[in-house]
């Protein structure tokens, strides 16, 4: 990434240490540890181009991210979502295709179309799939072939509509209290539903993900969801464009040794997917 005269700069997510109060910085390759200054055109960019990757950011991941107040930091997520590149959401802001309705082009469509055809191998007649929500499940969801008997279960509204232009898809949406963050159903019988199942396969997308660290996000009960949701199937699979590996935020949802597939855009043997190759995880 060119900022400012030409410095290249390298995003770096982090789990926060006790003294820290964020999970994401930015840092020189030069290992400096001051955050950049970014003119403002640079700073929106940088904003823009972050929530389209990880789906949504929280206010004071992209305070620490760009160095500059939150005041500074919702202005221009004001200013962005008026120009409607992205949504507002309880603090911080979401990507603007991920939100119901809204006409606004997939981030990297044509990586997540690469994903989609790769995850349509885990399927078989009479699946019983758990899937998640984002804008790369939605491209695998228009893929499946309309022959597919299946049964799909979601926490996700938007996955669930989606689904039943599906004919043969059997689409269960377990019901509950949606969070503003995830677009999931969060509530209390949504761990009493999970925990009473058993899908072949649970498929979901990611915020972060990084060999080391493993998969993580930033709000507390989509976690709690989605760990349910890992528990629930005898399979797990992670869709995720390669613009998220190596990241990581406050949280943790699983260790990598708790998935089963890892699908990318890339080929398995790209040097990128050299640390998650180690795992024991296949690579599609």
């Amino acid at each position: 990434m060119q900022i400012n005269g030409g410095t290249t700069q390298q995003i770096s997510y982090l789990y926060p240490s006790k003294k820290a109060s964020s999970a994401v910085m930015i840092k020189p390759k030069s290992n400096g540890s001051t955050p950049v200054a970014l003119q403002k055109k640079d700073r929106k960019s940088l904003i823009l181009k972050q929530v389209n990757i990880h789906t949504r950011l929280m206010y004071n991941d992209l305070v620490n991210l760009i160095d500059v107040s939150e005041d500074t930091i919702r202005r221009d997520v004001n200013e962005l979502a008026e120009e409607g590149q992205l949504i507002r959401i309880k603090g911080g802001a979401m990507s603007a295709a991920y939100h119901y309705g809204h006409d606004a082009k997939t981030y990297a469509q044509s990586s997540k179309l690469v994903i989609a055809e790769k995850s349509l191998t885990l399927l078989r007649d009479d699946i019983i799939v758990l899937i998640g929500g984002g804008t790369t499940v939605r491209e695998f969801i228009k893929k499946i072939p309309n022959t597919l008997r299946a049964t799909f279960i979601t926490v996700n509204v938007l996955t669930a509509v989606e689904l039943l232009d599906k004919p043969m898809i059997k689409t269960i949406m377990i019901g509950g209290q949606l969070s503003t963050y995830s677009q999931m159903t969060v509530s209390g019988e949504v761990f009493e539903y999970l925990a009473n199942i058993r899908a072949d396969l649970c498929l979901m997308g990611t915020n972060a993900i990084d060999s080391s660290a493993g998969l993580t996000d930033s709000d507390w009960e989509t976690i709690q969801v989605k760990k349910a949701m890992i528990k629930a199937a005898e399979k797990v699979a992670i869709i995720a464009i390669s613009e998220k590996l190596n990241s990581s935020m406050q949280m943790k949802i699983a260790d990598i040794d708790e998935i089963d597939y890892l699908i990318t855009e890339l080929s398995p043997d790209s040097p990128e997917l050299q640390s998650y190759r180690s795992k024991n995880l296949t690579i599609l």
